[in-house]
């Protein structure tokens, strides 16, 4: 790669710190994260992406060669993230469903990130306590909860280390540029864009290391060089990029209807809320939904305000205090990926999304309070008494945070405290209820739901199949069918609805749901084998048999499948085909009658061409 000014690199003239000094360090970085986060071992998985991410038959089976190539082949829960799914095999290999080892991984996998930190900042800056300060902040306060808590944010955890090595690496190879050292720094950036496309602006955080603490940019060096020197890593986010996009079509459709200026207004003021949560956070929860008529035009005026004069400040500091730029310049670049003006999903902001940018804000609050601390005695022991106190209240408020994630239920009736008009909430925690068996509170939750926020698809879906468990069909129907006017592609609804078409009797109509989820997704073998059964029902057996051929040569595994090819085959007076088929059945559902009353049929059909 090219080379460029490399003097007076500010971490290789600083003598190395003790070795015994770092390792307490790091041990204690990792007890104060189990201190936090150990109590998640006796936690369940929750409601909420939780069942995408690991319930998915094909990650839930565990690690084989099969799940690696649908890894890097599939969208998994609305993302290109292969590692990410791989990792979630690992841990299904290991822990199988049992909730408590999964929580236990992403527990270790923070503790590791923490400790990359502290020695990734240690080797750009020297600055041993400010170092461990930023990495002890890191990994106790309140706004990791819900990356660490949550299983299904293993991809945060994850990213995360690959983010510190690519920094950690980056610092290596600044200090003697070499191409072998520029291949870890792109392999560890690779590695993290497999596991979350969010690290995406890593290539503009070196440049801002180049700046500060490394300082390659002399007085006669430009920006050029350097910029060149990363076009590589450039190149890799802008790929990572396009599959993101490519995976999240569908998502970022379903939010068309906010406007741009929503959006945008809706940005600056998240930028706000982020700052201030990281001094004083507050009123924590997993969802905070985007307001659908945005928020007061002075509270977007005031975070304008706010942002032009922390850039400013910033900015005419930067000789005296570059620190202070870098810093800044950290977050709120690291958040652009993810601050809403390309919206997907319902989150007008999360706390999950502040994992790696507010790094930045540490750093730079970090050292300007050393720094003013250094003009005196009475600053540096008040520094001393505020830093760790500071630490411990916020390890307190982070393992309160983190008990609220002991089940759906508990999480979701944290979440309606903490905020106002959570329909998203209000869904999730009917969906909840709904597992424990309280159906009617359920519909509640639900009903409310659609009075919040009458265009929320996901509660209509489910009241609706509130009303199909109830018997009540035509409000069922009524349900599914306006959430179909709200997301037409969704093929749960289209299901659902079919269901409720079956039942009427209406087989035409719920065919014709049916080969609307196969014109969404051709693969989809529950609803070929759904198909088949209502064509077979209407007399159109040769058709539903071919269907079901394919369905059960797509995956051999579906039981049900095999039962409704047995039945066609019947029909079509095949009974030694049939047999086979049925044989199948039982072989993967050996206690089901209705298996073993086909299969009889089959053997008695089959006998007059015995004798």
């Amino acid at each position: 790669m090219p080379s460029v000014p490399n003097n007076r690199m500010g971490p290789h003239s600083t003598p190395k710190a003790p070795r015994a000094i770092v390792a307490g360090i790091c041990a204690s970085l990792v007890t104060l994260v189990f201190i936090v986060f150990g109590q998640t071992a006796g936690f369940g998985f929750i409601n909420y992406d939780d069942p995408e991410y690991i319930g998915t038959p094909i990650v839930s089976k565990g690690l084989s060669i099969a799940g690696i190539r649908w890894a890097f082949t599939h969208v998994h829960a609305n993302n290109w993230h292969p590692l990410t799914t791989i990792f979630h095999m690992l841990d299904c290999q290991a822990y199988g469903l049992w909730a408590g080892g999964h929580h236990l991984t992403n527990a270790i996998l923070h503790a590791i990130c923490a400790v990359l930190l502290f020695l990734m900042l240690l080797e750009l800056t020297g600055a041993l306590w400010r170092c461990a300060f930023v990495a002890a902040l890191f990994a106790i306060h309140p706004l990791r909860v819900e990356s660490v808590a949550w299983v299904a944010e293993l991809k945060d955890l994850l990213s995360g280390i690959f983010f510190m090595l690519t920094l950690w690496a980056y610092a290596r190879y600044a200090r003697r540029p070499a191409r072998g050292r520029y291949a870890w720094v792109a392999a560890a950036l690779a590695l993290g864009l497999l596991s979350k496309p969010m690290l995406v602006t890593t290539p503009f955080v070196l440049l801002l290391l180049d700046y500060w603490p490394l300082a390659r940019l002399q007085a006669r060096a430009r920006w050029t060089p350097l910029l060149i020197e990363k076009l590589p890593l450039f190149a890799l986010s802008a790929l990572s990029c396009a599959a993101t996009i490519i995976a999240q079509t569908r998502a970022i459709h379903l939010m068309e209807p906010y406007p741009l200026s929503l959006r945008i207004g809706n940005a600056l003021v998240a930028y706000a809320i982020y700052n201030g949560k990281m001094i004083y956070p507050s009123s924590l929860a997993v969802i905070y939904p985007i307001l659908r008529d945005g928020w007061p035009l002075w509270q977007v005026i005031a975070a304008i305000v706010l942002l032009i004069s922390l850039t400013a400040a910033a900015f005419i500091l930067r000789r005296s205090h570059p620190y202070l730029l870098v810093g800044w310049l950290w977050y709120l670049g690291m958040l652009v990926p993810v601050i809403g003006i390309l919206q997907v999903g319902e989150q007008a902001y999360a706390d999950r999304y502040t994992y790696l940018p507010q790094i930045g804000l540490a750093i730079a609050g970090t050292w300007t309070a050393a720094d003013w601390s250094r003009r005196s005695p009475r600053r540096r022991l008040f520094l001393a008494i505020a830093a760790p106190l500071y630490l411990c209240i916020l390890m307190l408020a982070a393992w309160h945070q983190t008990t609220c994630w002991r089940d759906s239920i508990t999480l979701w009736e944290h979440t309606l405290d903490s905020t106002h008009g959570n329909y998203v909430a209000r869904n999730n925690l009917g969906t909840a209820l709904v597992r424990a068996g309280r159906l009617d509170e359920a519909a509640d939750q639900f009903a409310i739901s659609t009075q919040i926020n009458p265009d929320y698809a996901m509660a209509r879906g489910n009241l609706g199949h509130y009303y199909f468990l109830k018997g009540r069909m035509d409000d069922a129907a009524a349900q599914f069918r306006q959430a179909l006017r709200i997301d037409p592609s969704d093929p749960e609804a289209h299901s659902r609805l079919a269901a409720v078409l079956v039942k009427q009797g209406r087989m035409d109509d719920a065919a014709e749901q049916f080969r609307e989820i196969l014109r969404i997704d051709p693969t989809d073998t529950a609803t070929e084998t759904n198909l088949g059964a209502v064509l077979q029902h209407q007399g159109h057996t040769v058709e539903a048999a071919a269907i079901l051929r394919e369905a059960v040569a797509r995956q051999p595994g579906l039981a049900n499948a095999h039962f409704n090819l047995g039945n066609a085959l019947l029909d079509l007076r095949q009974p030694h085909e049939a047999i086979i088929e049925f044989s199948k059945a039982l072989a993967l559902d050996p206690q089901n009658p209705t298996f073993q009353d086909g299969l009889a049929q089959a053997i008695k059909a089959a006998q007059p061409a015995h004798n």
